[in-house]
């Protein structure tokens, strides 16, 4: 039962190429920075990540996109990050983009053994009927665009079929975890954090404070240890600022 490995480097080590990670984090919040540069240190490439957005330049999933690490991403917010705009418009990453409340019920889905559900999110748009580019040839055509979604009638309103996410492995942060693999994530650190544990196969998580089995009290316990494989302490980490403001 006990989860906990002796370093980051440790929990990566078999992670392979052309994997999917489901990554949790929202913006710099909740971002499981020291599992990716553990992964940046391990060499792994050609991966397909899913995550609210992929990092930002210099930080958390961008250090894997300046080196060329991401094939395709699963995202809904891409700003903030010019060599994501420049990979996707050049051709060199492919970028499925999503809702944000779908792409976390998706990954919350795939975690509960739910292959698809109904939403009315995106119904007449380019995310039902087809048409969004996921890549781009260079020179400023579309060489692949998403496909049409089913659609459904209830009750009189039309729903768009979505699938759920079932990744190969999951990087989490948290606040608090146990041996066991329970984990407490603290205020919007929690963000996408939850759902993307439960979507991993095998999920890792980096926490900053480790406790012994049963000083968590159970109530608390935002993502329960059977959704766990790996725990690394990592101790307090400081979270970045995207966008710093000063007023005169």
């Amino acid at each position: 039962m006990d989860k906990v490995v002796a370093s980051a480097a440790d929990a990566v080590a078999d992670i392979q190429d052309g994997v999917t990670i489901a990554v949790g984090g929202f913006g710099l919040v909740g971002i499981p920075e020291i599992l990716i540069q553990a992964l940046l240190d391990q060499g792994a490439t050609d991966l397909e990540t899913v995550s609210n957005n992929c990092g930002t330049d210099g930080f958390g999933l961008g250090l894997l996109l300046e080196k060329g690490r991401i094939r395709r991403t699963i995202s809904s917010y891409v700003g903030s990050n010019k060599e994501f705009a420049r990979q996707y418009l050049s051709g060199e990453l492919e970028v499925e983009l999503t809702p944000q409340g779908t792409l976390a019920e998706r990954l919350r889905a795939g975690g509960a053994g739910i292959p698809a559900f109904f939403t009315p999110a995106g119904v007449g748009t380019a995310v039902e009927e087809g048409g969004l580019p996921l890549r781009y040839d260079g020179h400023g055509h579309i060489a692949a665009a998403s496909e049409p979604k089913e659609t459904r009638e209830f009750d009189g309103q039309t729903y768009v079929l979505e699938r759920g996410i079932v990744a190969d492995y999951a990087l989490v942060h948290a606040w608090k975890g146990d041996r066991h693999g329970n984990l407490v994530y603290r205020a919007s650190a929690r963000n996408f954090n939850p759902p993307a544990a439960a979507s991993g196969r095998i999920t890792i998580a980096q926490v900053e404070h480790l406790v012994e089995p049963g000083e968590l009290d159970p109530n608390q316990i935002h993502t329960p240890g059977i959704h766990v494989q790996r725990v690394v302490h990592v101790g307090p980490v400081e979270v970045g600022i995207e966008n710093r403001t000063v007023r005169a």
